[in-house]
């Protein structure tokens, strides 16, 4: 959530850059920059970006084992045993951490 305090013009922010670096490293949240009055730009340092990026990763990965939790035993299988079934491992840990957490909170 942007802070009131957080809203700054583009102006002031082209002026005071280095204090508005340190007041972002210091609180972790984004600057909003204005134009005329009117939001224009998001301004956020690198490690509360990456922290940000991080986060929507995870979300994305939960999603995605929700779809394919709810479509689990939808769809058919093989049809003859000559068919294969072929899986590519992404290395996500927490993809196996999450389906494991559903699975167990679904079997209670």
């Amino acid at each position: 959530m942007v802070q009131l305090d957080d809203i700054h013009s583009l102006s002031d922010f082209q002026r005071n850059t280095k204090e508005h670096l340190r007041a972002m490293k210091r609180s972790g949240n984004p600057r909003v920059l204005t134009v005329n009055g009117r939001a224009e730009v998001v301004v956020q340092d690198a490690r509360s970006y990456q922290k940000l990026l991080d986060l929507l990763e995870e979300a994305d990965a939960i999603v995605t084992l929700r779809q394919r939790l709810a479509t689990r035993g939808k769809k058919k299988g093989r049809k003859r045993q000559d068919e294969i079934t072929l899986f590519k491992s992404t290395g996500l840990a927490l993809e196996d951490l999450a389906a494991a957490m559903l699975l167990w909170n679904g079997l209670k």
